[in-house]
């Protein structure tokens, strides 16, 4: 297999059809085909200080910042430290010929066509999800029937109101003003149920309004 040594970014290296290396930034977009003409040797043909004739072209893949790397910097005895990151930029390229003789490259930047497409379609794809009809709402939750909903009605009346057989807002909610003051003298509640309107309380929650908030 030929083998091509190209210089570029002020570095050296040996490259051959197919390889992937990477490389320092390059002034193109993914999918163009670049070419390296500072070509070093050519399999046994070695230049002085290029090969005359010789030409390496190569597909860009993608340009990308690396990883960091820390630079930490520090001086003894002076209480000094510096630390900092770089991410180096650097552009990622298939080669896809070495050619000698003055021949120009064969391979076109088909890749960037397709890329090309590609954007074309995000439009297209964005307008199709804004006309498709918005997905139906999920159904509201069932009504919850329990008297801890009305304001003040925490786990020990709740045992108080069971004991007298009423467990539902339903029960509360049909109250008349003799059931009112007949559970108020029963359960010791001192006109409790009046004053926090527990019947209004429960009407609205049955009607599914919001509860109120519970008195302290």
């Amino acid at each position: 297999m030929t083998f091509a040594v190209i210089k570029t970014g002020g570095k050296q290296y040996k490259v051959a059809a197919d390889d992937v290396i990477k490389i320092e930034k390059l002034d193109a977009e993914a999918g163009d085909i670049v070419t390296f003409d500072q070509v070093l040797m050519v399999g046994d043909t070695v230049g002085a200080p290029l090969v005359e004739g010789a030409l390496v072209a190569a597909e860009l893949l993608e340009t990308k910042k690396q990883k960091t790397v820390i630079i930490f910097k520090k001086r003894r005895r002076h209480n000094s430290r510096r630390r900092n990151g770089h991410r180096q930029l650097l552009s990622t390229v298939r080669i896809t010929e070495i050619l000698t003789g003055g021949k120009k490259p064969s391979v076109k930047a088909a890749a960037k066509a397709d890329k090309t497409e590609a954007v074309a379609e995000k439009p297209a794809k964005k307008a199709e999800a804004k006309a498709a009809p918005k997905a139906e709402t999920a159904p509201a939750a069932e009504f919850k029937d329990d008297v801890k909903l009305i304001g003040g009605v925490g786990p020990a009346l709740e045992k108080k109101l069971a004991a007298a057989g009423i467990t539902s807002l339903k029960q509360i909610a049909d109250w008349t003003a003799e059931d009112v003051a007949k559970f108020d003298e029963e359960l010791n509640f001192k006109g409790r149920i009046e004053r926090e309107e527990w019947i209004a309380q429960a009407k609205d929650l049955i009607a599914g309004k919001a509860p109120r908030a519970k008195a302290d």
